[in-house]
């Protein structure tokens, strides 16, 4: 096992020059963060019922009240101790949050009978330990109600922790904005596999805890290794000004799509003063496009709901509280909250195009901008999620795509392709090798990466390369203020140190939330994975008849594209019958074909081998797909 490595005197120096020029930290936000503190558990610790740890807030213990260490940017040190309190607070008498058992924030709302769960983290254990937690100190309440505040799977992965089969029966509702469904299923199943795996070098999910590993996300601490799911809304909110009384308590909703989500929304409780700012404003500069992969966001739609949002709300608001980090109370405070971030993503916007139109490229601009001396003057605006480099680089694609206008750049070889041209070029791989090693000695980590990789994707075995690329990687995550760029650069590291043995067969990720989808969602998930280069000329028709839902869908494939129809089918379509679970297990490979037929759970009027060798034109993707070579 190689072991990271110390800083660098070039690493130890870039912290000292951050460290001043620093705001002046006058330990407000400290109080903030503990403001309303209930109680906890011990070390936050959350345990599966086979006893796997999925939570454990005792491992962050070494950023206790010590020096911040070299090997951590000295303004993410401190996000990660206001990151590290947890249990349960009161927000205002009535709202109450768990903080701290996930990345995300869980909101307990009381209402006359039981309470309105927002946002149920990432996971069922954490889900079900702040629930418990809650009742522990306020009381024995059932669930009146759960609402997603967006599409991101933090907010609504833990429902099953907080709701059961038996709830649902009765008609508890589950309340999300317009679009939300269709935007969790792209992000997290059509995307999925590419996005999780891509989620666990952004959140350092396999990196060790600790001044060399990871440190926090700066968005929260980390990601809960739990049981992940996904229920779909009962109830969807269209437009802003839409009210809603649940157990007693009214509910204006404020939808924001196209900002920190596609489908995303703010609320106000008027009977508590209470304005929740989902995701769209929490104590840092956020993404614009996320590092694990998302659509590009809409900065000028995101400052624009903000500004809705004081107009609407802010006259009103005793108190802000959102999706992660801590609240603002009173009146002044949370609007000049509002109003920062709301010049925030504003700002990005604006000078991005004024550069662009000016013909500056997106890593051109990203060199250059820099935030007013107003808002650079506030910690809730600093790059520890999000960052100004690649957010002025995603405002760049939103409008003029990935493609620069230089030609040269229109069509460039693959990045194996070309490194084994850049290694010729640099006179083979010793004499680029010394060419990197001279930029790292000198503290020029970005350019020793850039140019070792090149070696790296030529000759992935190159052990000498792979070794020198993590060392330079390992500094600029030491240097890093954004959490997430921290673990890219030190998952990348680990992974160059200690290649992962290959597998002659794909390891495929979690099925949690695809076992919950729709049958609709369902079909649509198989369209990604048919294998067109297998498919060819072939062509299939069914007619699929859903015993358990009563729905019929078409299911068709030709030019190799797999479509789903609702209600019809292609004329001479072969009549299947099943259930969605049947469905989910065939989607899963979990059954044939042929099994279910044999055991009675899907029945075809005709020859079932057509549909067999469909699903066996379904491709398993690898979870463990190389990303640094």
């Amino acid at each position: 096992m190689i072991e990271p490595k110390d800083a660098t005197d070039a690493t130890r120096k870039a912290q000292a020059e951050l460290a001043a020029q620093l705001p002046a930290d006058d330990g407000a936000d400290f109080a903030l963060a503990h403001r309303g503190f209930v109680g906890t558990i011990p070390d936050g610790r959350i345990m599966t019922a086979d006893g796997r740890t999925v939570w454990d807030m005792s491992l962050y213990d070494f950023q206790g009240d010590g020096p911040c260490p070299d090997t951590v940017n000295p303004s993410l040190w401190r996000q990660a101790r206001l990151n590290r309190e947890h249990g349960l607070f009161e927000v205002t008498p009535g709202v109450y949050q768990v903080r701290g058992f996930d990345i995300s924030n869980v909101t307990f709302i009381e209402g006359d009978t039981g309470l309105i769960v927002v946002d149920p983290l990432t996971s069922a254990e954490c889900a079900a330990a702040a629930l418990k937690l809650m009742r522990q100190h306020r009381g024995e309440r059932p669930v009146s109600a759960v609402i997603y505040t967006h599409s991101h799977v933090d907010h609504y992965g833990g429902v099953r922790g907080v709701i059961s089969d038996a709830d649902l029966a009765a008609g508890l509702e589950i309340i999300a904005p317009e679009g939300f469904l269709k935007e969790a299923v792209s992000e997290n199943v059509l995307a999925g596999n590419a996005m999780t795996r891509r989620a666990m070098f952004m959140y350092g999910s396999i990196l060790p805890r600790g001044p060399r590993g990871h440190v926090d996300c700066g968005l929260g601490k980390a990601v809960s290794l739990g049981s992940v799911g996904l229920v779909p809304p009962t109830r969807s909110i269209c437009k802003t000004g839409e009210r809603l009384t649940i157990d007693g308590v009214e509910i204006e909703f404020q939808v924001t799509p196209g900002t920190e989500a596609p489908a995303e929304m703010n609320f106000f409780f008027p009977q508590f003063g209470a304005l929740c700012m989902a995701e769209n404003c929490t104590c840092h500069l956020h993404n614009l496009v996320t590092l694990r992969g998302a659509q590009v966001r809409d900065a000028k739609a995101w400052s624009w709901y903000v500004d809705e949002a004081i107009d609407l709300f802010a006259d009103k608001t005793q108190v802000l509280f959102a999706s992660h980090h801590w609240p603002r109370w009173g009146k002044g405070a949370a609007r000049g909250f509002l109003k920062q971030q709301r010049d925030l993503y504003k700002y990005v916007h604006d000078q991005t195009l004024r550069l662009a139109n000016h013909g500056l490229t997106g890593p051109e601009i990203a060199e250059q901008l820099a935030l007013p001396p107003t808002l650079a003057a506030e910690w809730h605006t600093r790059g520890y999620y999000g960052t100004l480099s690649h957010n002025t680089k995603a405002v760049y694609q939103r409008y003029l795509g990935w493609f620069d206008g230089n030609p040269a750049n229109l069509h460039k070889h693959p990045p194996t392709e070309a490194g084994r041209r850049y290694v010729e070029l640099a006179g083979g791989p010793e004499a680029l090798l010394a060419k990197a090693r001279a930029a790292f000695d000198a503290g020029d980590y970005r350019w020793t990466a850039e140019i070792v990789n090149h070696l790296v994707f030529a000759d992935p075995a190159n052990m000498d390369a792979r070794l020198l690329q993590a060392d330079a990687l390992e500094q600029l995550g030491y240097q890093s203020e954004s959490g997430p760029w921290r673990d890219f650069y030190l998952t990348g590291a680990l992974e160059l140190r200690h290649p992962r043995a290959p597998s002659p067969f794909p390891r495929p990720g979690a099925a949690g939330q695809v076992r919950n989808l729709p049958v609709e969602q369902l079909l649509d998930s198989l369209s990604v994975r048919l294998n067109g280069d297998k498919a060819g000329a072939r062509t299939f028709a069914f007619d699929l008849a859903f015993t358990d839902t009563g729905e019929r869908y078409g299911l068709s494939v030709e030019n190799a594209v797999l479509r789903h129809t609702p209600g019809k089918a292609e004329p001479g379509a072969i009549p299947v019958r099943l259930t969605r679970e049947v469905l989910v297990a065939l989607a899963l490979k979990e059954t044939t074909v042929a099994a279910a037929v044999d055991a009675g759970t899907l029945a075809v009027d005709g020859d079932a081998q057509g549909l067999g060798e469909l699903f066996e034109l379904m491709d398993v993707f690898d979870f463990w797909f190389e990303i640094i070579c």
